[in-house]
């Protein structure tokens, strides 16, 4: 177990005073078994004239900020403390839900994980063929090991590309050019997988490091010191579990979730809105900073809180 604290600081530069549309934040760690959120806080600036939170349909926390006045610089300050504990046993796996039988999960389960079933992109079948090569000819296998051995082709064939805007690739496009970030990979992987009957969704959060070499910050993982990507597939017995095909991870190992949706346009950490001219728009600036505390000294849980500077 660890308690991890992150830092996430945007900031959208102008070249003159704009005035600002609604914005909707998306950073707050999710609550689970493996993952309690022990104190988070947002700080906006210029102050919002409305600063609210509501739970979206996927149940991720979304911030909303409306505002009043105009600036030439607008930013958003979140902290979040985690405690996190790792889960990656596949020991309750059930042993007769095979991928190459007819269906892995049955009635009840499969009307929930409809959505997480059906594949949202067309292509020349390339992406079934790629999938097809992780099941025996003529046999069948355990989910796990698909999703493992996925997982691992990726991290091991395909070259990773630090990509902070636009929407993902599609999974054609990925496994014609054999690279991408760590968005495009997990699109890949989630569209492989539902092509052989495994329900699959899109994860964004944090990922930093556990190794004592690192000292818990960010940088020893691929995509570290941005929000990160990846995904999580239904195994029977099992329930969901994390795959990172980015860095090789199987299981929730260094993995913070902030959204599980089925699709990745629903999981934008930060999206609003200015009224200016295009010219007026400077740039934006992202920090991510995740630290690793001594688990030993874990304050007790604080209510959580929204601040708003001032």
């Amino acid at each position: 177990m660890a308690v991890v604290s992150i830092r996430h600081l945007t900031t959208y530069r102008y070249r003159k005073p704009v005035a600002f549309g609604e914005h909707r934040m998306m950073f707050r760690p999710l609550q689970a078994f493996d993952q309690r959120l022990l104190s988070a806080s947002v700080t906006v600036s210029p102050d919002p004239e409305l600063l609210r939170h509501i739970q979206d349909v996927s149940g991720a926390c979304v911030g909303v900020a409306r505002f009043d006045a105009p600036a030439d610089r607008l930013v958003f300050d979140s902290r979040a403390r985690v405690e996190h504990t790792v889960h990656t046993s596949f020991e309750f796996e059930t042993r007769d839900a095979r991928v190459g039988v007819d269906s892995l999960y049955d009635a009840g389960d499969h009307t929930e994980l409809a959505i997480s079933l059906n594949r949202t992109h067309s292509d020349s079948g390339e992406v079934a063929q790629w999938a097809r090569r992780f099941v025996p000819a003529g046999g069948d296998v355990a989910v796990s090991t698909v999703l493992i051995e996925m997982t691992h082709a990726i991290r091991a064939e395909f070259a990773y590309a630090l990509r902070l805007r636009g929407g993902p690739q599609s999974p054609a496009e990925t496994l014609a050019l054999r690279s991408g970030s760590c968005r495009d990979f997990a699109v890949l992987m989630m569209d492989a997988a539902r092509s052989l009957g495994i329900a699959a969704r899109f994860v964004s959060g944090y990922i930093y490091s556990s190794s004592p070499k690192s000292g818990g910050k960010s940088g020893g993982r691929t995509g570290g010191g941005h929000t990160h990507a990846w995904m999580r597939a239904y195994v029977p017995g099992c329930g969901w579990m994390d795959f990172d095909p980015t860095n090789g991870i199987v299981g929730n190992l260094d993995l913070i979730r902030v959204a599980v949706v089925a699709d990745p346009r629903l999981a934008l950490p930060l999206w609003g809105s200015f009224d200016g001219e295009a010219e007026d728009y400077v740039g934006m600036d992202v920090e991510v900073d995740l630290s690793v505390e001594d688990a030993a000294a874990a304050q007790p849980p604080f209510p959580l809180r929204v601040a708003q500077a001032g």
